[in-house]
């Protein structure tokens, strides 16, 4: 990361062709995501996307392929420590935000059993209350 500063007070970082206020990152991922238990939930279920896809299609073809098992056992765990906070996360948003089941809450658990089913998820379901909320 380079950090290019061209004032004496600088309140900003730019990093390749973006341009990042301080304050404005931090409102954005401390004050509103954390604050929330569904700003938390979409946090999780990026995080477990992402583990799930890099697994599915990184570590699954080199344990099979290149016979080479070690990114799958290290991953492996970490993926399942993820998938199962975004399940329990996800009972307890939607007991909070009363949801139901049958409505909101089955997509939600099934979007983590299939690659790129928690960024649908995230544009489709959770952005919208996390907007109305």
């Amino acid at each position: 990361m380079v950090l290019y500063c061209p004032f004496n007070n600088c309140n900003s970082h730019t990093l390749a062709f973006f341009t990042i206020s301080k304050q404005t990152l931090y409102q954005i991922i401390m004050k509103n995501l954390f604050k929330t238990k569904l700003g938390r939930l979409r946090i999780i279920g990026f995080l477990e996307g992402i583990s799930l896809l890099i697994l599915v299609f990184v570590a699954v073809p080199m344990k099979y392929y290149f016979l080479d098992p070690s990114l799958t056992k290290s991953l492996g765990p970490i993926h399942g420590a993820l998938f199962l906070l975004f399940i329990i996360n996800t009972v307890g948003v939607g007991v909070e935000q009363n949801w139901r089941f049958r409505k909101t809450t089955w997509k939600v658990i099934l979007a983590c059993f299939i690659p790129f089913g928690t960024f649908y998820i995230d544009r489709k379901i959770f952005s919208q209350l996390y907007s109305a909320s």
